[in-house]
């Protein structure tokens, strides 16, 4: 069933579901309930058993970006699931038209339906992401913007959760030590908090910062900051690095820093007791992607042996075999399907909550959500479907921790749809 949460949005990138971040849409909502069904999108061949068969407007109004955060566990937590299925639903926004900030929904995983509890002001919340405890969520705020000074830092800001109520309180906010941070991630101990700033500035480029977090959840000032330099061959998008996505392995010891300027997956050793410093570079420093191919987001699979990464500018999916820090390109496939003309772009992507099935956006003229199958045996990915988002650029969606519903949001025409999955053995359209 497809259905749109309708609401006020502008400029979204990130929904959260509290107990952990699965992804960055933002949207800011004012009123949400149900709305006119729309008709199915056409999906290519679903060989395998789950399809996103259906969806439903849920917000409308704002840019968006999603990331939804829930107070329970998800489902590859070990916390008890909620009896009546309810999640509380935080999405971050851009604020230059209506919306306020974050917005804090609960949404009944049994039916779909998110109801907004609360709003909290901050400026262009465009990625979140929820603390081990679930008790703090944090935010960047991505300045200075396309239009904004170079000289602008961007901000990353702190707030109290209170399950109970749905409100969320502020509690400080630091400076991102770069423009326009675009993603956060939580060290495995809980005790550090990383921005990447993407950068709208040539000098110094791309980087990514590291900021302690204290026992009352507020940030502190960045202990280390690593800038990367160089750019790529697209004119206009790798005239200098862009820091996209700071993501650790599943063991904890390494972090990879993807860099859509660079076309560099740059690699950090992880060690927490300082004996070799916090980060430091490995010594083979990085993984080269092909030249613009604009690498952004990556995600590693449920058994920590491979991962997956989106890229932006050639609008592919990448499967990696991973060992101890190093990254091993095995499969490259395009999201795509052979005859396409027009604008690719790469964006968000996702597990399933059972590592079953991977979903990757594309926003340019394709504007989907493509379906794949992981093989449990090598991790290789298999294409078995495409779903579309019903509008214009899906930055960012997220799966809710029972894996039923997959929340997309469309930045440019300002809408979030939730998408009913449902296994089936077959699907051919």
């Amino acid at each position: 069933m497809l259905r749109r949460l309708r609401a006020a949005v502008h400029a979204a990138s990130n929904i959260c579901f509290p107990s952990a971040c699965l992804s960055s849409v933002s949207c800011a909502a004012e009123s949400a309930s149900a709305s006119s069904s729309h008709p199915q999108s056409s999906s290519r061949r679903m060989a395998r058993p789950t399809a996103l068969l259906s969806a439903r407007s849920i917000i409308k109004g704002f840019a968006l970006m999603v990331s939804i955060v829930a107070t329970h566990a998800f489902a590859q937590d070990s916390g008890p699931a909620p009896a009546d299925g309810v999640y509380d639903m935080q999405v971050g926004t851009y604020t230059g038209g209506k919306s306020g900030g974050v917005h804090v929904y609960r949404f009944d995983t049994k039916t779909g339906d998110a109801t907004r509890v609360s709003v909290a002001q901050t400026v262009n919340p465009s990625y979140l992401v929820v603390s081990r405890d679930r008790r703090f969520v944090y935010a960047v705020n991505e300045l200075p913007g396309d239009n904004g000074p170079a000289t602008q830092r961007g901000g990353i800001s702190a707030f109290r959760f209170d399950a109970a109520s749905g409100q969320l309180t502020f509690l400080n906010k630091v400076s991102s030590d770069g423009n326009d941070p675009c993603y956060l991630s939580i060290s495995p101990d809980g005790k550090y908090l990383l921005t990447a700033n993407y950068s709208v500035a040539a000098d110094p480029g791309g980087s990514f910062a590291v900021f302690p977090l204290q026992d009352d959840g507020q940030v502190g000032a960045s202990v280390l900051t690593v800038h990367h330099e160089g750019g790529g061959p697209v004119k206009g998008r790798q005239d200098n690095s862009h820091l996209h996505s700071t993501v650790f392995s599943p063991d904890g010891h390494y972090l990879f820093a993807q860099d859509l300027g660079t076309d560099k997956l740059y690699s950090y050793r992880h060690t927490p007791d300082g004996s070799r410093g916090l980060f430091g570079p490995t010594d083979w420093r990085y993984t080269q992607e092909k030249a613009g191919t604009g690498p952004r987001h990556l995600v590693f699979g449920a058994d920590g042996k491979h991962a997956y990464l989106t890229s932006e500018l050639a609008g592919t999916v990448s499967t990696f075999d991973y060992n101890d820090g190093k990254l091993t390109q095995v499969q490259t496939i395009p999201l795509v399907e052979p005859g396409f003309k027009g604008a690719v772009g790469g964006s968000a992507i996702h597990l399933s909550p059972d590592g079953r099935f991977l979903y990757a956006s594309n926003r340019g003229d394709a504007n989907d959500i493509v379906i794949f199958s992981v093989d449990p045996t090598n991790g290789h990915l298999k294409k078995i479907g495409h779903q579309s988002s019903l509008g214009k650029s899906p930055r960012e969606f997220a799966i809710d921790p029972t894996g039923k519903w997959l929340i997309v949001g469309n930045q440019l025409s300002d809408t979030m749809y939730d998408v009913r999955i449902q296994a089936r053995p077959s699907l051919d359209r």
